[in-house]
């Protein structure tokens, strides 16, 4: 399939430089996706015309300012299926929504002797927090293992539930392995438990039209900067039952309702979790990401990607003494591999010299490495932009610098 977009490189203006003398091509984007042009002028326009802050302010650059934040809030609902906007809160990414989740949930929720599911594929921002929280409360962890091929095993994780589990947080897609897990199936399973299911949608939203009632997620998080928008804004959604009930992350202004010197009464959702001056032009750019997904139209972006995994695992395939780390069927856009007995920080250096970025190392998901007994990988990455000619530079990159390898 070709690119489904009718946009050139002009529309991402970062893809039409040259690096070390060659055609930048960008295979990082599951670390973070370029930029369309209408991102950055939809920052630029904020700061140039409209600069304000918001909620609090009668003029009318803080009045416009305050109604276009909170329209993004609507199209983030609309964009993810939530059911009220105000389930929709603004974070700065994926980690700071995790972590308010299991900053708030805990306290509200796990106490001594209990136990929150996680799988052995998180990326540490879906694994160091509820360590943290565990610690915390006196609870404890419990991990569903996965297969060689980057498979859950879902008999397993069904054995994990008791009386004491609490909550199951699991990643929508792998960002090392490029598993998409059953999130909606495991959803079911907890709720049968009476337990809730927040899901790490980082590597999902940019990928494929998610819709958070048909999971039954009741925490779903995400990062504008893996989905073409701006880098310090994200989204953690939540439904309003637990929102309620749990305390604030943050305390200081616009999460108040009324303070004394004795005590403080907290604003209404989403509200009481959004502590502080907001990034408002960053939300704005969020919203003009959102706004060129789907002008692209999710389906077409993921069958887009789809056959670039496709293609690339058989491409890459022809290199010698290549192996692939993660081959789970229908993975997302993510292709980690080693070859031979190189280092993937030599690999990715010598890649980087031809002009192609890739990511290398243990990509925030250390237990995975451990899992099959290696530092890292090398791991492209793929996005609307990328093309079919940008895997074979790739791998015609590869063949070139096989000799240097040995």
């Amino acid at each position: 399939m070709d690119n489904p977009t009718t946009l050139n490189t002009d529309n991402f203006p970062i893809l039409g430089r040259e690096v070390y003398g060659h055609r930048l091509v960008y295979l990082d984007n599951a670390a973070t996706t370029q930029k369309p042009q209408a991102v950055i002028d939809c920052l630029c326009d904020y700061y140039t015309t409209l600069n304000s802050n918001i909620h609090r302010g009668a003029h009318y650059l803080a009045a416009e300012a305050t109604e276009r934040y909170e329209a993004v809030r609507g199209k983030v609902q609309r964009f993810v299926n939530a059911r009220h906007s105000h389930e929709i809160v603004f974070t700065r990414g994926t980690t700071e929504s995790i972590n308010l989740v299991a900053s708030s949930f805990s306290q509200r929720y796990i106490k001594a002797g209990d136990e929150v599911i996680v799988t052995g594929m998180e990326h540490h921002s879906n694994l160091v927090p509820w360590q943290l929280a565990c610690e915390r409360q006196g609870a404890r962890l419990r991990v569903v293992p996965f297969s060689d091929e980057g498979v859950l095993d879902l008999d397993a994780y069904a054995g994990l539930f008791n009386e004491r589990t609490r909550l199951v947080a699991v990643t929508h897609v792998s960002n090392t392995l490029g598993t998409v897990n059953p999130v909606a199936a495991m959803a079911r399973v907890a709720h049968s438990h009476g337990v809730p299911v927040l899901v790490d949608g980082a590597q999902a939203v940019a990928h494929m039209r998610v819709d958070v009632q048909a999971i039954d997620a009741d925490f779903y998080c995400f990062s504008g900067h893996k989905m073409y928008g701006p880098m310090g804004v994200g989204v953690m959604y939540g439904k309003e039952q637990y929102l309620n009930e749990m305390p604030p992350y943050q305390g200081g202004g616009e999460m108040i309702r009324d303070v004394t010197l004795e005590r403080t009464t907290y604003n209404d959702l989403p509200f009481k979790f959004e502590a502080g001056t907001p990034a408002v032009g960053d939300v704005l750019g969020l919203g003009a990401a959102i706004d060129f997904m789907e002008s692209v139209g999710m389906e077409r972006i993921a069958a887009h990607e789809a056959d670039l995994t496709r293609y690339a695992m058989e491409r890459l395939a022809e290199v010698e003494d290549l192996r692939f780390i993660g081959t789970a069927p229908g993975k997302a856009a993510v292709v980690s591999f080693l070859v031979g007995n190189a280092h993937p920080y030599d690999v990715g250096t010598l890649l980087d010299k031809l002009g192609i970025a890739v990511r290398t190392g243990h990509h925030c998901t250390q237990p995975v490495m451990d899992r099959y007994g290696i530092p890292g990988t090398v791991r492209a990455s793929f996005a609307v932009y990328t093309t079919r000619e940008d895997i074979d530079a790739l791998v015609t990159a590869l063949h070139r610098i096989a000799p240097m390898l040995n």
